[in-house]
């Protein structure tokens, strides 16, 4: 097998999805480890993997090895598979809060570890991931990790010191843009717009934007600047969201969520 996976929840079948679907690798190629049964079989029924019970088996017969758990568990996992033979061995880790420093420590030595985090939109395509290298990796080998998780999103490398920016901006985030396309939806509701075509109308909103900004190359405040008409119902509607606070509730929340990252 090349393609090995530890863990079988919602992010690894994203991954493993998407691969398949890209053609980077046949399902043949790939086999994942679960401890839960129905997670075994939901990845024979819905891909055609390989599965097994036993993490070890995936060490030994997959050339690149996704870690895919929960930190909790992380500990666990590393002790039954360090005395593995690693050599050789490409390993990504998405496991939040987790360093390559961590790893290195808990196997007893360096690794070839991409530390890696994507985040939940991977599971409609639209995941954005970032990707930070341990010193063993090589150029070829981060190429390989990188169009792994391009199969399901955009991809960029960024240094190990900005994961838990990372995590706050985009790991997390998909819960901010939910409780404002839920609030926004709501507002519509009190206005009198049925509830389905409130959240219609809402994530629509939400996608356009995004994909404006990505797509115009243009500053965010420059795009904002072209919906404000001078005494227009807009900028009325910006100015009760600074008077809210809206931009300090956001980046607080984000230092929040980064400090909850730095004590995984």
């Amino acid at each position: 097998m090349k393609l090995g996976f530890i863990g079988a929840g919602n992010m690894a079948s994203a991954i493993i999805g998407g691969i398949i679907k890209k053609g980077i690798y046949t399902p043949r190629e790939i086999i994942c480890s679960t401890p839960v049964e129905a997670e075994r079989k939901m990845a024979e029924e819905s891909f055609g993997v390989n599965t097994t019970a036993d993490n070890k088996t995936v060490v030994k017969e997959a050339r690149i090895i996704f870690i895919a758990v929960k930190p909790q568990v992380i500990p666990i996992v590393a002790e039954e598979i360090k005395g593995c033979d690693l050599e050789n061995k490409l390993i990504i880790s998405i496991v939040a809060g987790k360093s390559i420093e961590w790893y290195e420590n808990a196997f007893g030595r360096q690794l070839k570890l991409v530390r890696a985090m994507p985040n939940t939109p991977a599971l409609v395509g639209e995941g954005m991931s970032a990707a930070s290298p341990s010193s063993l990796v090589t150029e070829e080998e981060l190429d390989q990790a990188v169009a792994i998780l391009s199969a399901f999103g955009r991809t960029e490398v960024v240094p190990e010191k900005l994961m838990e920016a990372v995590v706050s901006v985009s790991g997390s985030s998909p819960a901010y843009i939910f409780i404002l396309i839920e609030a926004m939806a709501d507002g519509a509701v009190r206005l009198g717009m049925p509830r389905a075509q409130a959240y219609e109308f809402a994530a629509q909103a939400v996608y356009g934007s995004a994909k404006m900004v990505l797509e115009t190359g243009k500053h965010p405040a420059e795009l904002k600047d072209m919906v404000c008409s001078p005494g227009g119902t807009t900028i009325e509607a910006v100015r009760v969201l600074e008077e809210c606070g809206f931009r300090s509730s956001i980046i607080e929340a984000m230092e929040a969520c980064a400090d909850v990252s730095r004590r995984l």
